[in-house]
């Protein structure tokens, strides 16, 4: 079976900076990536290079950072104010908001955003929401370990079950 729309792809990679070779992500073998294809959750070019490919391919293959997370812009880097990181008792908990610490936050809209502390002074937080990845040409390494067809199920809901099926 090939990889195509509808199906249940499993695969291993390794994910490097094509410029540095520094690797940023790598999958464990017993924890493999599976993903229903097609659905637009992943990148579209990764899915392209891996159309049609089968159960035990390798390659490589390269995606700028244009066409995977985009590239890094100065208004994703805000500042916000101190305040708004106190805790009930009025004061900052160290254990969480620190120069480096990565944030689950909400905007004004209601968007579920992540952010990257890069400064805290007595005023305010200067934080980064770029996808970590932004700005960066990507190389993946990968290995198809099996393609499979989506269930009906699988399908209704966007995504792979697993193994074990899939309780919501």
């Amino acid at each position: 079976m090939t990889i195509d729309i509808n199906t249940v792809v499993s695969l291993q990679y390794k994910l490097s900076n094509q410029q540095t070779g520094e690797q940023l992500e790598e999958t464990l073998v017993d924890r493999p990536m599976q993903f229903l294809y097609g659905i637009e959750r992943i990148i579209p070019t990764f899915e392209e290079n891996i159309h049609g490919k089968s159960k035990g391919d390798k390659m490589s293959f390269g995606i700028p950072a244009a066409d995977a997370y985009g590239t890094r812009t100065e208004e994703q880097v805000v500042n916000i104010p101190l305040n708004v990181f106190h805790d009930e008792s009025g004061k900052i908990n160290e254990e969480h908001i620190y120069v480096g610490a990565l944030l689950p936050m909400t905007d004004h809209e209601g968007r579920h955003l992540r952010g990257r502390i890069l400064e805290l002074n007595a005023e305010d937080v200067k934080m980064d929401f770029n996808h970590p990845l932004a700005g960066i040409d990507l190389l993946f390494d990968i290995e198809i370990l099996d393609v499979r067809p989506a269930t009906q199920e699988e399908i209704a809901h966007g995504h792979s079950h697993g193994e074990h099926g899939h309780h919501h």
